[in-house]
């Protein structure tokens, strides 16, 4: 994860498709596929959800966390949080969103919220070692279209299997009552912030996400199938289509961090606001202080290579693996103030 971004241009390999890149290869082997289907823990009091076996054949797994206020005469709002690669469902202990479980104000009836953590699959990712396999989500094949599988041209393409678990986990919560409708919203950390974004902004029930330190969905690291996201039917390879392209979304990153994803994500800023969404981008130094911008020294280039110096490699690496508990509240407050309309 310490390498700089790749430099592929948008659609020019051989292997890009209408969605980018092919489907995300489940690990084989004997381990590789018991980790594949790998049942949550769901500790501090979660519920472990699931089997959901998705087109493809893989049992997906999801933690649900619940207050005792949650009912259906008084809905609460759902948080989705998606976990980053090689990590798994349990790393949402590793953030402070439970101690607000009970409590925090998100405009719903009651306090506090109901959180889902889904459980990615152990795939191939487009990132370099050791990250180039491992749990997590696939944000690079971009079939998320809301009605499901499409056919262009006469080739069938089927939905992305990780956003369809993330739609059967959160249809299933809903269908319980329990669930403020108008207050569904997504989080994230690393690859499964990018896969929060990219979700959010294909999904019209999200309301809003509020995420940390992610990759640009649309193209980051040795992706060689980067796509422009547009809000129209796409003309080439180099676009993709997005379906919900006004849901407000927050973005806390580091000023130093693993990659380059600080100043990559002056790109996926500039996406968003091309689309016409709007994004708070949030740039934070170690000591979790707003600054205004990327420090030099852990990389410049949004999308290029170039070589970073181990010191400083080091220390994004070491910002990126912590959450940012001081701005959990601040990531809340973001969700509260924009509930669907």
């Amino acid at each position: 994860m310490l390498a700089h971004f790749g430099c592929a241009r948008a659609g020019t390999d051989s292997q890009c498709g209408p969605f980018g890149d092919p489907p995300a290869m489940i690990q084989t082997g004997f381990f590789a596929r018991h980790l594949a289907t790998v049942v949550p823990g769901c500790y501090r009091g979660g519920k472990v959800v699931g089997p959901w076996r998705d087109s493809a054949g893989t049992n997906h797994y999801s933690c649900l966390y619940e207050p005792a206020s949650a009912s259906a005469s008084k809905p609460l709002a759902l948080i989705v949080f998606l976990h980053g690669s090689i990590a798994n469902a349990d790393s949402v202990v590793l953030t402070n969103l439970l101690d607000y479980l009970s409590t925090a104000d998100l405009g719903s009836q009651g306090r506090g919220f109901i959180l889902l953590a889904p459980e990615g699959r152990d795939t191939t990712h487009k990132y370099p070692p050791p990250d180039d396999k491992g749990l997590g989500w696939d944000n690079w094949y971009r079939q998320l279209n809301p009605s499901g599988d499409v056919t262009i041209a006469g080739v069938p393409y089927k939905e992305n299997v990780d956003a369809a678990a993330i739609d059967h986990f959160v249809d299933e919560q809903v269908a319980t009552g329990k669930v403020d409708s108008k207050r569904i919203y997504l989080t994230g950390w690393s690859n499964g912030a990018a896969m929060a974004i990219l979700y959010s902004l294909n999904r019209p029930q999200v309301a809003s996400a509020a995420v940390y330190s992610a990759p640009d969905p649309f193209g980051a690291f040795k992706d060689p199938c980067h796509q422009t996201p547009i809000i129209h039917a796409a003309a080439n390879n180099g676009e993709i289509q997005v379906f919900n392209p006004h849901v407000p979304l927050m973005h806390v990153r580091n000023s130093c961090d693993i990659g380059g994803i600080c100043p990559n994500g002056l790109t996926l800023d500039a996406q968003v606001r091309a689309v016409g969404g709007a994004i708070d981008d949030v740039i934070i130094d170690s000591a979790s202080q707003q600054v205004n911008t990327c420090e030099d020294e852990c990389g410049t280039n949004r999308d290029g290579d170039g070589d970073v110096p181990i010191g400083a490699s080091m220390r994004g690496l070491k910002n990126h693996v912590f959450w940012p508990k001081l701005w959990t509240a601040r990531m809340l407050e973001f969700m509260k103030q924009h509930p669907l309309q």
